[in-house]
């Protein structure tokens, strides 16, 4: 009897319940596979021109006037500002250890340092202030209250001409703190166009707090 049941186990191959089991084997593997390839394609940069992470070419005359306010771009998530610290005003001012002569048109990211918010301009306080934790910053960048924990990034910043092609300055590197930035290109002649590289950043520098120049810290 032994003999027969063990030849019936021989002749009866894969049991309904093992074929099961390969079969939802095999769809969990397809899932898997499937769920990958879409993970990666979603992450793979499809970035063109004109989107986020490329080049965006913008004409000068969206260029604002020296410390007023921003030029808001968000397709490009940045804002555009013009700084002269040599003209002073409420949005834009000099302390000991801001870098001499901060004059030129900067490309800032509009994502807060602290947790990546969307900050925002307020023009009542002529600031940048972000909703979700109360960090604020100068219209170059700088922070004014924590808790952000480093300035606001910026962006590649180059002007050029007529053609579009002819590079006619270009932003350069500079150390705040340790902190290698873009400084602000000032405005050649015969500029015609802004060009921001979206995918080339600097991060902030962390500077004192502007409002312990003052004293007035929450």
């Amino acid at each position: 009897m032994a003999n027969v049941a063990v030849k019936a186990d021989v002749n009866n191959g894969v049991t309904r319940r093992e074929f099961l089991y390969y079969i939802w084997g095999a769809s969990m593997a397809l899932f898997t596979l499937e769920s990958v390839g879409l993970l990666i394609w979603f992450l793979k940069p499809k970035f063109r021109e004109g989107e986020f992470g490329g080049n965006f070419i913008l004409p000068l005359d969206v260029l604002p006037e020296v410390n007023a306010e921003p030029f808001n771009f968000p397709d490009g998530r940045f804002w555009l500002v013009n700084l002269d610290d040599s003209a002073p005003n409420e949005r834009m001012y000099r302390r000991d250890d801001d870098p001499a002569n901060l004059k030129g048109v900067a490309a800032i990211y509009k994502v807060c340092t602290h947790l990546g918010c969307i900050y925002n301009w307020t023009s009542s306080n002529d600031r940048f202030e972000c909703p979700c934790h109360g960090s604020k910053y100068r219209l170059d960048g700088r922070r004014i209250e924590s808790p952000a924990p480093r300035s606001l990034d910026i962006f590649k910043l180059e002007f050029l001409a007529e053609d579009k092609e002819t590079v006619l300055a270009s932003a350069s590197l500079g150390t705040i703190n340790e902190t290698e930035v873009y400084m602000p290109v000032e405005l050649p002649a015969n500029a015609a166009f802004i060009r921001v590289d979206t995918g080339d950043r600097q991060l902030g520098a962390s500077q004192t707090l502007l409002c312990d120049f003052v004293g007035e810290c929450p």
